[in-house]
């Protein structure tokens, strides 16, 4: 590995294949006995944390109903909520003020509400749901950029990387899609990518070559190749993420581990390169281990519909044959290797992000978990139980709310979505 203040002088691809081989041999070495599960509650802590979330909840749930609809009760309702925010997030989480103050104070709010209005200006059909997804990856970008001693902004690389989730995921993520369609979007993207000329078939394709080209006006491609090796690395992996729908393989049949660590860990990899525009090899490392370990969680969270829906995972494959104990537990082991790469980011604004970082790695797995209950054996769901913040019980019952309530959130990203003639123009040309 080399010096953490050394750019790497390996292609992106060949850190890839390094990585995925690195990260898929950790796995499996991992002892998975005895895993870390983090600090211990009480039912009273539990309590009071519940109270907390459903209190923040209650306040998003009445400010949607009062939609703002002018920049002055744009900010007035972000103020409260925020304001809500900071206490939910003090008592139930566990953040201090410096870490509130290292996301909020540095413009994470504001960048939040300039993404939602930029996207209705490139595409005004654009749904709320699709602002909404994109958004957080706007977010997380964000982080590393504190992460890297950069500035909180919305780039045009930021803005256009994020937008690509919504237009390419959910049309690759689609069951109804054909295969052999998916692969003949996935060639000509692929080659648009590369930086070939290819004229779009629709007005989706025309939409995503645009958001191409903002990455281009930003990074000039002889200068940056590795924020385009990156693109085209997370979209190979996607490519062989279709793989994971063939749901009457066998586990030898497809390799349900390595594919899902290299989507995961290209996408974050791309995350930094887009922000940053090159990458030491140790903080490439530490990108693509955060971003498969993120793909795993993601993946428990989501256990029950992939397996109703056919989609392999290392936890749909399992449940319902065997309990998901053995598997999370070696889940949780690898979360906790994964984020030792935090120890090469030094930048002054790095360090709120690196504790809340390691906060939440068990906390993201063991919630899940508990979600989960009905492919774990009871006497392992009492061992996490007194781990998460919040009763397992609870956490089922906000989630099928939480159902109910997306409209709500809705409400609001289309509200601050929304643009009038005394908006501030776009913080970059669109195209």
């Amino acid at each position: 590995m080399s010096n953490a203040h050394t750019t790497t002088c390996l292609s992106v691809p060949e850190m890839v294949h390094r990585f995925v081989e690195q990260f898929t041999a950790l796995w499996w070495e991992i002892d998975s006995r005895n895993p870390p599960l983090g600090p211990t509650y009480t039912p009273e802590e539990q309590s009071s944390r519940e109270a907390h979330l459903k209190q923040f909840q209650s306040t998003v749930n009445a400010e949607a109903k009062h939609a703002p609809r002018t920049r002055s009760e744009r900010q007035a309702t972000q103020e409260r909520i925020l304001a809500a925010f900071r206490a939910f997030a003090r008592v139930a989480l566990g953040f201090d003020e410096g870490h509130m103050d290292a996301l909020l104070e540095r413009g994470l709010p504001q960048v939040g509400t300039q993404f939602a209005q930029t996207a209705r200006r490139f595409d005004p059909t654009i749904p709320g749901s699709d602002i909404f997804q994109a958004m957080r990856n706007v977010w997380s970008m964000n982080c590393l950029q504190l992460m890297l001693g950069l500035p909180i902004e919305l780039t045009p690389a930021v803005f256009a990387y994020s937008m690509l989730y919504p237009y390419t995921d959910n049309y690759l993520d689609d069951p109804a899609v054909s295969e052999e369609t998916k692969q003949a979007f996935n060639h000509r993207f692929g080659r648009r990518l590369a930086g070939e000329d290819v004229s779009p078939l629709d007005a989706q394709e025309e939409k995503m070559y645009k958001l191409v080209s903002m990455i281009e006006d930003q990074f000039e491609r002889s200068h940056y190749p590795q924020v385009f090796d990156s693109l085209l690395t997370i979209h190979r992996a996607q490519i062989k993420s279709v793989y994971l729908m063939r749901r009457h393989a066998s586990p030898y049949e497809v390799d349900v581990l390595g594919i899902s660590l290299e989507k995961g860990g290209t996408s974050v990899l791309a995350d930094g390169y887009l922000v940053a525009g090159s990458l030491t090899e140790a903080q490439a490392a530490y990108m693509f281990g955060w971003g498969a370990f993120l793909q795993i969680g993601d993946d428990l969270q989501d256990v029950e519909r992939d397996a109703e829906d056919g989609l392999l995972t290392v936890f749909s494959q399992t449940a319902g044959r065997w309990p998901l104990d053995g598997v999370t537990d070696r889940a949780l082991h690898f979360g906790q290797r994964a984020v030792k790469g935090l120890d090469c980011f030094d930048a002054p604004t790095a360090e709120p992000v690196k504790q809340l970082t390691r906060r939440s790695t068990f906390r993201l797995l063991i919630e899940a978990a508990g979600v989960a209950g009905q492919f774990y054996t009871k006497d392992y769901l009492r061992k996490l139980a007194s781990h998460s913040p919040f009763r397992f019980s609870f956490l089922k019952e906000r989630r099928k709310q939480m159902a109910g309530q997306s409209a709500s959130i809705m409400a609001l990203v289309e509200a601050f979505a929304k643009l009038d003639d005394a908006e501030s123009p776009p913080p970059f040309p669109l195209p």
